[in-house]
């Protein structure tokens, strides 16, 4: 009757401790942490008084001591084994367990440790993941206990298989932690490429002062404000200052303020709390928490009512906001790029627009030219919005240097974006793969033909600000594309143009 009472305080015994290992697994993903919980299971449940877990490192393929229960890292972290050296070698080597009833007695023991009594037993189990050994389960029981080594080894095993799982659920982690690095990374490179200086066309004079401006203010955390008309990219510069600036691993969060009611616009940009109106079912974080680290960017600022611009000078000044509905301050740590089309200094005089609000958003002016000012990079702009076009529409397209000279000479009151529509209404009414001068006339430009600058007919081929490839374009269009009379007309011969033509690769328009 007492043997049958100890067998079965010994299986409780077992079972609280396999539940008490099964707990430590499942409760943690640092995988450090969850092996010293499992040997503190044993040491506390089936008298362990030197545990150790040894896995293989999968760059140099010894096996390496991960932990040991009781022992400082320093004492551990440069002991491995290789395959077949020694007791635990030769377990990870055989993939069979090893029971040493006196370790003084076993030759193969090399005791690097020195934690262990020499005159106590050993038992060693393999861990596995399937059918392959990834580590070693070792023991020394406690000399009082009342288990077999048989049944203590047996026991060592059921526990190492439940290390191998949790084992295989680590490096699952670890590999899908990896992948992810790596997607970011590349997505990062992707972004800051595409939104990237060299990305941005533009190399009038105008232009090349903005991009300096940009590489400087970039750099540090200043407000920026965005100036200019509707449709001159003020947020491809917006996207340029947060992908090159030391906040470019945070998010970069819009929001267009003429878009949304005074109301939902606090709620957008500050967040909510739950109940604080009808259809606030849950707490909401607004965009400046959502960018935290990172960039706000507040598109048609000038916009906002004058009881809104009052919360927002708040959050510029001090940092710090309340959700609608809450009274906890949140501080947040964002940077804020303005952008907006309206002319900030006449709605300060006419009071729309407050004087403090003005001065903390324009920290740092960049005003974008229009399309107008810089008509040299037409062709640039032009070229590559066809390109954007035939990747849409799944087919390659171009456009003739005809139709180019119709582009060139328009007012753009609507800039890059009215360009791009008329590339886009032209492509449409376009069968083939090129867009000339008629597709571009069809789009009702031609209605709007600068007359400050004169016809296409009526340039002066003297004039000294025309390149030599736009003086022979202009010289064509004026000879009805005869080269001979364009020829004439620049005092040139047959030959001279047609070399001219093939050098500045102008494509001759068949008439």
């Amino acid at each position: 009757m007492p043997d049958l009472r100890l067998e079965l305080d010994l299986l409780h015994a077992e079972l609280e401790t396999l539940y008490q290992v099964s707990r430590v697994l499942s409760h943690s993903l640092n995988f450090k942490q969850t092996l010293d919980g499992v040997l503190h299971a044993l040491h506390e449940g089936m008298a362990l008084e030197r545990g150790m877990v040894s896995l293989i490192d999968a760059a140099s393929g010894e096996l390496q001591v991960s932990l040991v229960y009781g022992v400082s890292d320093t004492v551990t972290e440069e002991v491995s084994y290789l395959p077949g050296e020694g007791v635990v070698g030769t377990i990870l080597k055989t993939g069979q367990s090893i029971v040493v009833e006196c370790i003084m007695d076993e030759p193969r023991f090399l005791s690097r440790l020195g934690i262990y009594n020499p005159r106590g037993a050993f038992v060693g189990v393999p861990i596995r993941i399937g059918a392959k050994v990834v580590g070693v389960l070792a023991a020394q029981p406690a000399p009082a206990i009342k288990k077999s080594l048989d049944e203590y080894q047996r026991f060592l095993e059921m526990v190492a298989n439940l290390i191998g799982q949790s084992v295989r659920l680590s490096q699952e982690v670890a590999q899908e932690k990896l992948e992810i690095a790596e997607e970011r990374d590349v997505l990062r490179r992707t972004v800051r490429g595409q939104y990237g200086f060299d990305n941005i066309i533009g190399h009038t004079q105008p232009m090349r002062r903005i991009f300096e401006q940009v590489r400087l203010v970039a750099k540090w955390n200043t407000t920026v404000l965005i100036r200019g008309e509707t449709g001159t990219g003020k947020e491809l510069i917006a996207n340029a200052i947060h992908y090159n600036s030391p906040r470019a691993r945070g998010s970069f969060v819009k929001l267009n303020c003429a878009a949304l009611p005074e109301t939902l616009l606090e709620s957008e940009l500050f967040g909510h709390e739950k109940g604080a109106f009808t259809g606030a079912v849950a707490q909401r974080k607004g965009r400046f928490e959502q960018a935290e680290g990172g960039t706000v960017f507040l598109d048609e600022i000038g916009e906002i009512s004058a009881s809104f611009q009052a919360k927002l000078l708040r959050v510029l000044q001090e940092g710090e906001l309340e959700r609608v509905g809450g009274t906890r301050t949140i501080k947040v740590d964002v940077r804020v790029v303005a952008a907006t089309h309206r002319d900030l200094e006449a709605e300060v005089e006419k009071g729309r627009f407050r004087e403090d609000l003005y001065y903390r958003l324009n920290v740092m002016p960049l005003y974008l030219p229009p399309l107008r000012e810089r008509m040299a990079d037409i062709p640039e702009i032009a070229r590559f919005l066809v390109e954007k076009i035939s990747t849409q529409q799944g087919r390659q397209l171009n456009l003739t240097d005809a139709a180019l000279r119709i582009l060139m000479h328009h007012d753009w009151p609507g800039n890059v974006r009215e360009l791009e529509n008329c590339l886009e209404r032209a492509s449409v009414m376009t069968e083939g793969d090129t867009i000339d001068r008629d597709a571009i006339l069809l789009t009702g430009i031609d209605e709007k033909i600068s007359t400050s600058r004169g016809s296409i007919h009526e340039l002066d081929l003297d004039d000294p600000n025309l390149d030599e490839r736009e003086k022979v374009i202009a010289a064509l269009e004026q000879a009805g594309w005869v080269q001979a009379k364009a020829a004439r007309l620049l005092d040139m011969t047959p030959r001279q143009i047609a070399y001219r033509i093939q050098t500045l690769n102008i494509k001759v328009r068949q008439i």
